[in-house]
């Protein structure tokens, strides 16, 4: 892999990162999800960033707790597919393509099972 595509994966990340910090301070910005999808990019992009990550004292239980199937909490879910749609369908009535609403339904729907087939950790 290139040093650009490492730069980018890393830069990817930590803005995932600061995403899910702001989400613990507001509620209507899921944390874990973009925690998740930071360690995805840090394990690609630096094996140090990665082991920070998942070793973080107040970050690494929310990747550590999915990696131990111990699951996503329920409002987590909630929160996160909501803003998923609201995201997804507000595209929809921008781009007004047929084709790329056909598109971003069929993202919506995957990230929705995938999501629902996560278990619930109680909260």
């Amino acid at each position: 892999m290139s040093d650009l595509s490492r730069a980018i994966l890393i830069a990817l990340g930590s803005l995932c990162v600061g995403l899910a910090v702001l989400g613990m301070f507001l509620p209507v910005l899921p944390t874990t999800p973009f925690l998740l999808l930071a360690a995805g990019l840090y394990a690609r992009g630096s094996t140090r960033f990665h082991h920070w990550l998942v070793d973080h004292e107040r970050l690494g239980p929310y990747v550590r707790d999915y990696r131990a199937g111990r699951g996503i909490p329920r409002q987590t879910k909630v929160v996160g597919l909501t803003w998923m749609w609201l995201a997804l369908l507000s595209s929809i009535v921008i781009t007004r393509s047929p084709a790329i609403a056909v598109l971003l339904i069929a993202i919506g729907s995957y990230g929705t099972w995938f999501l629902s087939r996560v278990p619930t950790r109680p909260e």
